[in-house]
Parts: C-alpha cells; structure tokens; sequence
C-alpha cells in the first residue's frame, strides 16, 4: 500500500549523514487527511477520535500515516503487518510481524510542520517548533536554559531572540528525545556548545547521563520554522563539545 501523487503529504527534507527527515504538511486538506486515514489501524483510528480538537487530530493522524507509509517501505512490509509498541518512557518502537525491528526513528509536529526522522541504527531525536513567541517566554528561559544560554538570550532582542530561543529549544528536546529518558533529564542541566552561537549547525557534545556517548546535533531551521535532529554518533566526524 503506498500514497499516490496526488495525495501524498509528505516529502523528503534532508538527509543528514544516515538519518533521513521527512517533512509532513499538517495544513487542513480533506484528500490528505482522508488518504492518511486508510492507513491507520482500529486502535489508532479509535485514539483519534479520543481529541478533543480538530488541529491535534489532524496533526496525530497525518503524522502517523507517514510514519506508517515510510517505515512499510522501509522495511518492505505491509501495513497490517506494522505494530508500534512503547519502550521504557513512552518512545515508540516498531514491530513487524510481533517483531522489533531495528530502524530508529522520532517525530516531532508544530502548528503546520511535522518532521519524521529515520535512522537504520542507533538513537536519534528531532523535533520541530513554528516560532510563536510565547507571553511565558522569559519564565521558560529561566527553567530550561543554563547560565551562557540565558546570557546570550537576555543580549538579543525583538525577532532575533524568538528565534534564538526557539533553535536552542529545539536542539535541547531533540537531545532529550534522542537520550529517550523523556524529562527525566532536566534540559538546564546541559548547554549547548559556544560555536553553536557563532553560528555554527553542526556540532558534537556530551549529555551528563551518559558521558560515554557522543551525540551529533545538527540545526534543521529554515525561513519556516526552528528544528534539531540528534543522533548518537560513533563516527567522530565532527569536533566535539562537553555539555556544561
């Protein structure tokens, strides 16, 4: 089973070293949401009903379809033969036939963007967020960021801190979602590197709960929106930062 041409909602996006990101358009479209419909299973179908609002419905059936449609043909199975099953934390694993199967992926959606992220091995996190500023801004900076990444927030203004904000926001839960701890791991304990604010989108560093590992970040945003893929990393391909 795969979407034709003329409905099909999502796209490739990038490619960054093994990971593949696909991006998927969550505007209102009848003949998408339709089409990612046939794909979902009765148990997903039910859980969509269970939204209170339309947006949140949407956004979780267009996403999960894609992942469906992408994973199937990765995999060369069929759709009735996928299951998604929940590890520790919440993040979802992939089944076949009652198996797991080895791809990694995350997906992550805001307002009109969804990103799937897919991987063949190893841990990886994306996410994606529309730049809305928010009244609470200043309250979450406090919460979320360390000592240099407040800093450099409280040292820009206007339009260039929303999105300041929004890329550190995004490469900090695409780290957490890579770890798959959820927040377990409080994300003001780790800063992202210097280089990062002199403009640097791709990077490597170190996460306080796993300090063997090496995780490779890689800033995704464009004129649309902020984003962050995390992979775990064992090439060494890029200089690498300690999380503070």
């Amino acid at each position: 089973m795969s979407a034709s041409v003329a409905v099909c909602w999502y796209s490739p996006f990038k490619i960054v070293d093994t990971a593949t990101v696909v991006h998927v358009d969550l505007t209102e479209n009848t003949a998408h949401e339709a089409a990612a419909l046939a794909w979902l299973n009765d148990c997903e179908r039910e859980r969509g009903r269970h939204f209170v609002y339309d947006g949140p419905r949407r956004r979780f059936a267009l996403c999960r379809a894609a992942l469906r449609a992408i994973l199937c043909n990765r995999l060369g199975c069929e759709n009735k033969q996928l299951e998604f099953k929940a590890a520790e934390y919440g993040k979802p694993m992939a089944l076949v036939d009652g198996m797991p199967v080895s791809v990694s992926f995350n997906v992550s959606h805001s307002g009109e963007h969804g990103l799937i992220a897919i991987a063949p091995e190893g841990r990886l996190g994306v996410d994606v967020e529309e730049r809305v500023a928010h009244r609470n801004m200043d309250l979450l900076i406090d919460g979320v960021f360390g000592p240099s990444e407040q800093a450099e927030l409280s040292s820009t203004r206007g339009g260039d801190k929303v999105h300041l904000f929004f890329r550190l926001w995004t490469i900090k839960e695409a780290l957490i979602k890579a770890l798959g701890t959820g927040f377990a791991l409080d994300p003001s304990t780790f800063q992202v590197p210097a280089e990062m604010f002199s403009g640097e989108i791709k990077f490597a560093m170190k996460l306080p709960p796993v300090p063997e590992v090496n995780w490779q970040v890689d800033d995704l945003g464009n004129e649309r929106f902020a984003a962050a893929i995390a992979q775990e990393d064992g090439s060494g391909a890029c200089k690498e930062s300690r999380a503070a």
